[in-house]
């Protein structure tokens, strides 16, 4: 689509300012000017100006090589606007200094200025609670003489309430994927999710670099089987409501597990639920911009299933699964005399136990030794 076409569709009202400006890679001022001038010309007030005009303050190539030539030999240890001002007024030469910095920088003879950062707006709320959740977790001395835990921390955004808080040994894909299941047990599905760019998010190709354009982690997979986005921040600065809920947190939680006399962290994950949490959107949870959430209840999905660590497994001739060296025989269906060769998923559930799957429905559980567990699935005989 051409410019033209672009700035047509937008003055017959076909396309918004803003769809236009996206299209177009342009800022919505320069936008009204094309539409001024393509209302009063039509297409010939999109045309450039200086088309098959001579330039008769072209700067002649002697001058620009005899710019980089003194910039070389003469002044190389001279700063740029230092350096303009010498060529001007001891050479005679008539350009400004922004051509010089520009002819400079295309000749290689001088490199770019690192720059000064970008323009940053603060990022308002959400207007809808459950439209875009926070997760993040803080290593700290919550407990005094014991070993430092994280504290995995799920809030909303709309609110700045907590949904999910929790002591883990270290945060990793299993405390993820606990923090999800539970907020869409008990809260339903959300729309997106804002985190950091650990390795348990999102992967690298080579360090140093950005995610990947492909993700196939399971924290991914399971926010795309659900139609959640993940959206990953770019820097500590980028996640500040979390960060300052987190400072909040510090200074108030170790404080009170000293003071109710709690010495270890499964007490410290029950004081969490019992009081901490509830106190704390007590007194800092705010007004969303809007009444009503955006959270949706799910149907028709086993949250158990889905939400756990997956593995691609092909069942043996003797209906069995080998997993972390340990044998997993299959239970006799139903409606199927036999699995062999058949490919199904092996679940580490959240419960840490194993389960199997074949068609998307659990058709066994074992625990960690690969002993049986009983299941809830109809179709095992």
């Amino acid at each position: 689509m051409t410019r033209m076409e672009v700035i047509g569709m937008m003055a017959r009202g076909a396309l918004t300012a803003f769809q236009a400006g996206d299209i177009l890679g342009l800022c919505p001022r320069q936008l009204r000017r094309l539409r001024r001038r393509y209302e009063i010309f039509g297409d010939a007030g999109l045309m450039d100006g200086r088309f098959g005009l001579s330039r008769k303050k072209r700067v002649s190539e002697t001058t620009i090589a005899e710019l980089c030539r003194l910039k070389r030999e003469v002044y190389p240890d001279f700063s740029l606007r230092h350096f303009h001002e010498h060529v001007v007024e001891k050479h005679g030469l008539k350009v400004s200094y922004t051509f010089t910095r520009d002819v400079l920088q295309l000749r290689g003879v001088v490199s770019k200025a690192p720059g000064r950062g970008k323009y940053r707006r603060k990022r308002e709320r959400r207007p809808l609670m459950g439209m875009m959740l926070h997760l993040d977790a803080s290593t700290h001395e919550w407990i005094a003489e014991l070993p430092m835990q994280d504290l995995v921390v799920m809030l909303d955004d709309a609110d700045g309430r907590i949904l999910h808080a929790r002591f883990v040994e270290q945060e990793g894909t299993r405390s993820t994927l606990e923090a999800i299941a539970h907020v869409l047990r008990r809260h339903g599905r959300f729309c997106e999710l804002y985190t950091d760019r650990g390795s348990h998010f999102c992967r690298t190709e080579k360090a140093g670099q950005g995610p990947a354009q492909e993700q196939a982690g399971q924290v991914t997979r399971v926010l795309r089987a659900l139609g959640i986005r993940q959206i990953l921040a770019r820097s500590p600065e980028a996640r500040g409501r979390s960060e300052r809920c987190f400072g909040t947190i510090q200074g108030r939680l170790p404080q009170e597990l000293r003071l109710h006399g709690i010495r270890s962290y499964p007490e410290a994950n029950r004081y969490l639920d019992d009081s901490f949490v509830p106190d704390f959107n007590r007194r800092f949870t705010v007004q969303p911009p809007q009444p009503g959430n955006a959270f949706t209840r799910l149907a028709g999905i086993d949250v158990t299933l889905l939400v756990s660590v997956q593995h691609d497994r092909v069942v043996a001739n003797d209906n069995t699964v080998v997993f972390e060296k340990l044998t997993l025989q299959l239970p006799r269906l139903r409606d199927r005399l036999h699995l062999a060769r058949c490919p199904v998923l092996v679940h580490e559930l959240l419960d840490d136990s194993l389960g199997v799957s074949f068609s998307g429905k659990l058709i066994a559980r074992f625990n960690r030794q690969g002993a049986a567990l009983p299941t809830l699935s109809s179709r095992a005989a």
